[in-house]
Order: C-alpha cells, then sequence, then structure tokens
C-alpha cells in the first residue's frame, strides 16, 4: 500500500484550466515566442473551453480522446472540425503540461499517453517545374519583391528568414550568407503587434553558398537600398535588413503573402504558395545533382533522413531515369 511505503500524495484538486495558467507562466521560458503564442492561443480557444474546469486528478485518457475526437468531428453544427495536425499540436501542448504535472506529482501518470490521434497526411507538394520557374521569373520582373521572391526560389529560405536577413550576413567577397534568424510578427507586452527578429525555426544557424545569380541580385538590392537611404534623409530608419520599404522599415510578411499570391495566379498557378518556393529549390538542387546532404544544410533541415522523407520521391525518379539510361547504355553497346 502507498501509504505503508510512504509515498503516498493527497490527490491534487488543482483543475485543469488553474494548472495551464501555471505551466504557461512558470513552464515555458525557455520556448520561441511564437511557440508561446500558439500555446496561449489553442490554451484559451480550445483546451480550456472543454477540459479547463476538470479536476487533474479527474483527467482521464477516455476523456481527453472524446475531447480529440469532437475537435475532428464536431457534434455541434456550428463549429468547424480541425485538421489532423492541428489536433497533433493541441495534444503535444496538452501532453507536455501533463508530463510536467507528473513530474513535479500532481499526477501519477500522464493520462494523455494512452490516447489515439488522427493521421495525419502529408500534402503533396507541388514544386514549380522548369517551364513554371522561367515563367514566374519572367513574370517577377520589375516587381518590388522581385529580389525576395528570386532570391528564395533560388536558396529555398523561409519567408522569416528571408525578411529577416541582414546585410552583417551577406558576405560578397566569399559570395555566401549566414541564416541564423527570421522576421516575425509577435505579441508586446501590452497586446500590440510588432516586427522582431527570432532565432530561426530550429535555432541554429547555417552558411549557404548560393548561386552567383542570388549574389548578383543581392548586388543590385544593396544599390536600390542605397539610392532609397539617399531619397530619404532624415526619414530613412536604419535596421540592417537587406530587404526593406522604401524609408527602410522592414517589410511586412503578409503583404509578401499576397503579392505572391497575384502573381502566381497571374501566371496560372493560383494554388502556388509562397512556401512552395522553397520546395521548387529543393527539387531543382537535387535533379541538379547536389547530394542530400548539401540540400539538407543548405535548407537548415535536422537531418538528412528528414530531408529524403520530404523528397524521396525526386530521388527514386533519379534513380528510375538511371536506370533507362543504363538500359540504353547496354543495349548500345550489346548491339541491339
Amino acid at each position: 500500500m502507498e501509504l505503508d511505503r510512504g509515498i503516498y500524495q493527497e490527490p491534487c484538486k488543482m483543475t485543469l484550466g488553474q494548472w495551464l495558467d501555471i505551466w504557461q507562466k512558470t513552464y515555458l521560458g525557455h520556448v520561441k515566442p511564437r511557440t508561446a503564442e500558439t500555446y496561449q492561443t489553442d490554451i484559451k480557444n480550445h483546451i480550456k473551453p472543454a477540459l479547463g474546469a476538470i479536476k487533474l486528478e479527474a483527467l482521464t485518457t477516455p476523456v481527453i480522446q472524446a475531447f480529440y475526437n469532437d475537435l475532428l468531428h464536431p457534434t455541434a453544427r456550428d463549429i468547424k472540425p480541425l485538421s489532423p495536425k492541428t489536433i497533433h499540436l493541441i495534444n503535444g501542448i496538452l501532453h507536455k503540461s501533463l508530463q510536467q504535472a507528473v513530474s513535479i506529482g500532481y499526477l501519477r501518470f500522464n493520462p494523455s499517453d494512452a490516447c489515439t490521434l488522427p493521421r495525419v497526411e502529408r500534402k503533396e507538394l507541388r514544386p514549380m517545374d522548369d517551364i513554371a520557374i522561367s515563367r514566374f521569373m519572367s513574370a517577377v520582373q520589375g516587381h518590388p519583391y522581385e529580389a525576395i521572391f528570386l532570391v528564395t526560389l533560388f536558396t529555398g529560405m523561409r519567408k522569416g528568414e528571408i525578411l529577416g536577413l541582414t546585410w552583417d550576413h551577406v558576405d560578397f567577397s566569399k559570395g555566401s550568407l549566414l541564416i541564423n534568424q527570421q522576421l516575425q510578427r509577435l505579441k508586446t507586452n501590452d497586446g500590440k503587434k510588432e516586427e522582431r527578429l527570432v532565432s530561426t525555426k530550429n535555432g541554429k544557424g547555417r552558411q549557404i553558398t548560393p548561386a552567383p545569380f542570388v549574389m548578383d541580385v543581392l548586388c543590385h538590392q544593396w544599390k536600390v537600398q542605397a539610392q532609397w537611404r539617399l531619397q530619404a534623409g532624415s526619414s530613412w530608419q536604419e535596421n540592417g535588413l537587406v530587404f526593406t520599404d522604401q524609408l527602410g522599415g522592414c517589410v511586412f510578411s503578409w503583404n509578401v503573402y499576397r503579392a505572391f499570391k497575384r502573381l502566381a495566379a497571374e501566371i496560372g498557378l493560383p494554388d502556388l504558395r509562397f512556401h512552395d518556393l522553397r520546395h521548387s529549390y529543393a527539387v531543382a538542387a537535387i535533379r541538379s545533382g547536389d547530394d542530400i546532404k548539401t540540400v539538407q544544410s543548405n535548407l537548415g533541415h535536422a537531418t538528412a533522413a528528414f530531408t529524403l522523407d520530404v523528397y524521396g520521391h525526386v530521388t527514386d525518379q533519379m534513380k528510375q531515369a538511371s536506370a533507362a539510361r543504363m538500359e540504353s547504355f547496354i543495349k548500345r553497346v550489346s548491339g541491339q
């Protein structure tokens, strides 16, 4: 018996909602601001309304499972179902918070451990082929965001990374870029939003050596920005960013997204996403002969295995093409 063994703990009378408030305030100091915002939003909009009033000691696996099931297939007609990916994210938040409760003795085990989550179907990649890339490059000529679009397409940088690139991380002599930060729109203490430079998605920096074409685009951007600085005079806002408006202010992510979608529609690709520029770069790099390790490093993926998992279909196509070339060679040398 637990009492006899001296390990008995009085059941925690705290509700899940009360614990989540403590957890957010006390245990999330190490996470990135955007991640903390996501946690706060999902807790406020989904977890607390459904489970917040339940005491920690009364929270069971069936209760949590029913919560997830209702998120996927809402019983109320006026509520939209959430995607499996979103449910996985909500489970991640709830699981982490409950695991912390286990660690400090509020719970004996994590009731979310045994839950079954819906399967996440990976969206089909839609990288541009050579013809589409050629059309895209023609369409962006003279566009205010031409340099942003081209550098993204031929480096695979994420949108936040390209908008957060600063001149001190551009080395024209070596032809290299250091990517160790991204521009994000985050809440301030008074609830307003502002753009801030934070670390990259995985918290690690990477140095890439893009094609000379990319460095030429950046050199042109340097000259254009120098002209803007002269024209703006004392109104210029110096922040070191490579991509700015004509007064030196940062370029807003939403504006880039809208401009990109308009451009994509103009060239007959309305479903193309900004992130597909990154995919297009990766596929083009692999098809051009770059090894997976190099592509992984340039994209900033944690492992080459992840890169292979995402772009494995490209290497499969290359293997099939290689087999076809070998077959042609065999027939030629054998006189068949």
